[in-house]
């Protein structure tokens, strides 16, 4: 059986999902992207060459699938929806370009082989969870594409000192060079969300990638973002009093503390929100030596 699906109609594809019984499921934050400008855009920014292989989340009902396969990738689709997978199916049967990965690409991601390429427009509900995730086991892209809530979008490129600036920035601007796209909004999507949206660019920073993180990195820049009120050095002292044991016998957390931030150039009274990956990377490498 195939389908041919009008992707540019709301009323379309209203249509199509309830000749399917088929429905949007809220809890997979599902909304279908109807502009085919924006579509474009996207696509186009994800510079893949024919035969490269990119992940898609959340392809829905195949409209940005169907861009990527036009222009000759190797699509490797992640999706939840029961209905939605049977559909993709019976669309790019005869694609030898496509393979549907089945299930919560939460759980699913790690047992695949490393691509290239990230492309998708994200469940908002779980957008920065992934990207964190994937970040966080080192599961790194040359180039990654997606549409989240524009709020998100401002954290991931927002820099030190700005109001967006959070522990999720530090963290993408920890391998990546985050770029804005396009503005998206609510009337490119259906149903047509709350909120606005963001195309988003993350290029890989080989100098980043290539510098050494302790594995204490990730942990520690969220506990320093953990009570934004609180100084660096009342964070830092909580951090350190949590893993004391992991000091050698003995260890005072307050000189620990002290030793750590004398050896950065700070005096504790700053907040996390000011500090850039530089610093954060080394007052990490700084507990290493202590625990050392």
């Amino acid at each position: 059986m195939t389908h041919n699906i009008n992707y540019n109609s709301a009323s379309a594809l209203r249509s199509f999902l309830e000749k399917e019984g088929l429905a949007m499921r809220k809890k997979f934050g599902q909304n279908f992207l109807i502009n085919p400008a924006v579509r474009k855009t996207l696509s186009d920014a994800l510079c893949a060459g024919t035969g490269d292989e990119v992940w898609e989340i959340g392809p829905g009902l195949g409209a940005m699938t169907a861009l990527l396969l036009e222009k000759g990738l190797r699509v490797k689709a992640f999706e939840i929806d029961t209905g939605f997978i049977k559909i993709l199916k019976s669309i790019f049967a005869n694609n030898k370009n496509f393979n549907i990965v089945e299930g919560d690409c939460l759980k699913t991601w790690n047992a695949q082989e490393p691509a290239d390429f990230l492309f998708g427009n994200l469940p908002y509900n779980i957008a920065a969870v992934l990207l964190a995730d994937l970040i966080e086991k080192n599961r790194i892209f040359s180039r990654i594409v997606v549409t989240v809530q524009k709020e998100t979008a401002l954290r991931m490129a927002a820099r030190p000192g700005s109001k967006d600036y959070s522990s999720f920035s530090v963290l993408c601007s920890s391998v990546y060079k985050v770029t804005p796209i396009i503005p998206i909004s609510p009337s490119s999507f259906y149903p047509s969300p709350n909120v606005e949206s963001m195309g988003v660019l993350l290029e890989a920073d080989q100098e980043k990638i290539k510098t050494t993180k302790p594995d204490v990195f990730y942990k520690l820049v969220r506990a320093l973002f953990s009570s934004r009120r609180k100084t660096v050095k009342n964070n830092l002292l909580s951090f350190i009093a949590a893993g004391i044991e992991q000091f050698p016998p003995g260890s005072d957390k307050q000189k620990i503390c002290e030793s750590i931030l004398s050896d950065n150039g700070l005096s504790g009274n700053e907040r996390a929100e000011k500090l850039g990956f530089e610093i954060f990377l080394s007052l990490a490498k700084s507990i290493e030596n202590m625990r050392k």
